[in-house]
């Protein structure tokens, strides 16, 4: 069974025939909302809406050890989390689709493991190449079948949000390597790799970064609106090719 984790822009999916909804416990808590089982394009596919599906769930309150813990108990066997960015590399403009390859975590405080406590194991993970090799190349053959271009590799720095970032704080970031900047991708990614499911993230870049191109004095939230409708059109058609 295909997980889909919807971020800014993708607060449901429309496109599931045959949809039902699931509240599932865990010992982490609640997931950020009920999940939605349906079929698309006759695969077997659980979507699960990152902010909840009125969007109040802010990056840094997201549960993320009850989302991806409850994705792995109802038998999710791949995972595509798609998350809304900044674009930092100067080709990647608004309305751009990426397959990042990399991360850097400038997060904090975030529950970031399930190996934690008295009773559990001190357990480390290979996080070497953070995103799935075999699930990258099924997006990127899916993208191609459609006709969709995707960028292929690129790093994606993850901030703590919710605040947007200072235009120093993005050349900071273009300096460490990032070519994207979101606020999300971590931990959601190691959990994943802790819980060995298949993980990938689809960006779609919104805006320029803070201090580049359209955002060079000023961030405008008004526009990323109208960027998000025709991407997330996009975005649905490559996950309905996906195989």
């Amino acid at each position: 069974m295909l997980g889909i984790i919807g971020g800014s822009g993708m607060a449901v999916l429309d496109e599931l025939a045959e949809r039902r909804r699931q509240v599932v416990r865990t010992p982490y808590g609640d997931p950020s909302c009920p999940f939605l089982f349906g079929r698309l394009d006759g695969q077997e596919v659980v979507f699960l809406s990152r902010h909840g599906f009125g969007h109040t769930i802010t990056p840094h309150q997201i549960n993320y050890r009850a989302n991806l813990w409850a994705l792995d108990e109802i038998g999710v066997k791949s995972l595509v989390s798609v998350a809304t960015v900044g674009g930092i590399r100067a080709d990647l403009e608004p309305g751009s689709l990426l397959l990042p390859d990399q991360i850097i975590d400038y997060t904090h405080g975030r529950a970031a493991t399930f190996y934690e406590g008295p009773d559990q194991p001190v357990i480390h993970i290979d996080f070497t190449e953070p995103y799935d090799a075999g699930l990258r190349a099924r997006v990127l053959a899916a993208a191609a079948a459609v006709g969709e271009t995707l960028f292929d590799g690129g790093t994606y720095g993850c901030t703590q949000g919710p605040r947007l970032e200072t235009a120093a704080e993005i050349r900071r970031l273009e300096r460490d390597g990032c070519d994207v900047v979101g606020m999300t991708a971590m931990p959601e990614a190691s959990l994943a790799r802790e819980l060995g499911i298949p993980y990938v993230t689809l960006a779609v870049i919104a805006n320029d970064a803070a201090g580049r191109g359209e955002s060079a004095r000023r961030i405008s939230l008004e526009a990323i609106g109208g960027v998000l409708d025709g991407a997330m059109r996009r975005v649905r058609t490559v996950l309905r090719a996906l195989r």
